[in-house]
């Protein structure tokens, strides 16, 4: 007759498992067990996808996010702190009072912008240079002008720009000229998807989607429960409209990416196009055929900045700077002898969505 496997109340040890059942501390585990099941299956059906936007820093904010409760009302209050800081356009902001002298005191936002601004520009030699306002607005693309700068005027402006003739240094701002001006639009609204994130961070969100203009911060996993998607536009080259058409998809779960283009920024006079990106370093239009420059890297300040650099640098000077910078993935969309073509870092591929999801 063969012999019965052994039950719990059969098994020998310290402590058998029956006893342990029978036991006051066996019901006490068992009831915690099923209460903290249940509070956990509740909490997460209490978890939906939400969806935050708005106008904010002349373009739109969108922000999606799992989480129990609204967030909407927070994450608006952090734009607002950043437009308070950052602004070119506030005429209240620190930015601007800072750019009046009537302060040189930066609180904690423009420091760490200005922080994050300088290091690019170290790694860019001054490619990218958040001085570079007067310039901007002498070619047209900020405040708009009849009339192209001569060389003279170029020369004489360039005096007003240069990363090194700023400083900060115990919380002060300190300019070299009183009529220097800070622009911190090329890596503003990167730091202000990275502030709304860290918020969520702070709130208990882990799945998230933070995008302002096109700069983006992902974590975790969409509503589907799988990676963000996330698309690069096709750089037509058109200033009358935006293109619909996707140049990459990316699959991403964490992660920032800002891309910086020309294609829709430009204009053409006496036969020559003038496009909107200024190198610091010449005062003058970039001529090397750059459309569009996205960075992938581990927060959307950084990846803005370097989005906006290597408009500037090209592909030449993109592979610099991955030679000394291993955290960034970059995608480059430029033309090159009438043809459009494509340059892109070792890492960038891992990044696109798999062609069987697209």
């Amino acid at each position: 007759m063969a012999q019965d496997a052994p039950s719990s109340r059969d098994v020998r040890g310290p402590f058998p498992l029956g006893r342990f059942w029978r036991s006051p501390w066996g019901l006490l585990f068992l009831v915690l067990l099923v209460v903290g099941t249940s509070y956990a299956l509740m909490r997460r059906a209490s978890y939906v996808y939400r969806t935050s936007e708005g106008p904010i820093f002349g373009t739109f904010y969108h922000v999606k996010y799992n989480f129990s409760s609204s967030l909407d009302e927070a994450i608006l209050e952090e734009l607002q702190r950043v437009d308070s800081s950052l602004s070119l356009f506030n005429p209240q902001s620190t930015l601007s009072r800072i750019n009046r002298n009537e302060t040189d005191a930066a609180d904690d936002m423009l420091t760490a912008v200005f922080e994050t601004a300088r290091k690019v520009s170290e790694a860019t030699d001054g490619a990218f240079d958040i001085t570079v306002a007067p310039l901007v607005n002498a070619w047209g693309f900020g405040f708009k002008t009849d009339s192209l700068p001569s060389p003279e005027r170029v020369d004489s402006l360039r005096a007003l720009v240069g990363y090194k003739q700023v400083s900060l240094k115990n919380g002060k701002i300190k300019k070299a000229r009183p009529e220097m001006m800070l622009d911190l639009g090329a890596i503003a609204k990167g730091f202000a998807v990275d502030r709304v994130a860290q918020m969520l961070r702070k709130r208990g969100v882990r799945d998230y989607m933070v995008e302002i203009g096109g700069e983006i911060v992902v974590s975790g996993k969409n509503a589907a429960g799988k990676k963000w998607t996330i698309g690069v536009e096709e750089p037509i080259d058109n200033a009358d409209g935006v293109s619909d058409q996707l140049q990459a998809m990316l699959a991403l779960s964490h992660g920032a990416l800002a891309t910086s283009g020309n294609y829709h920024n430009f204009y053409i006079k006496d036969g020559k196009k003038y496009a909107h990106t200024i190198d610091p370093r010449t005062g003058f239009p970039v001529e090397h055929g750059m459309l569009s420059a996205s960075v992938y890297a581990p927060n959307c300040a950084t990846a803005d900045a370097y989005a906006t650099a290597l408009m500037v640098l090209g592909v030449e000077g993109a592979e610099k700077v991955l030679s000394v910078n291993k955290q960034l993935e970059i995608y480059l969309i430029y033309e090159e002898d009438g043809e459009q073509k494509e340059y892109s870092s070792a890492g960038w591929d891992a990044l696109l969505q798999p062609a069987e999801n697209r």
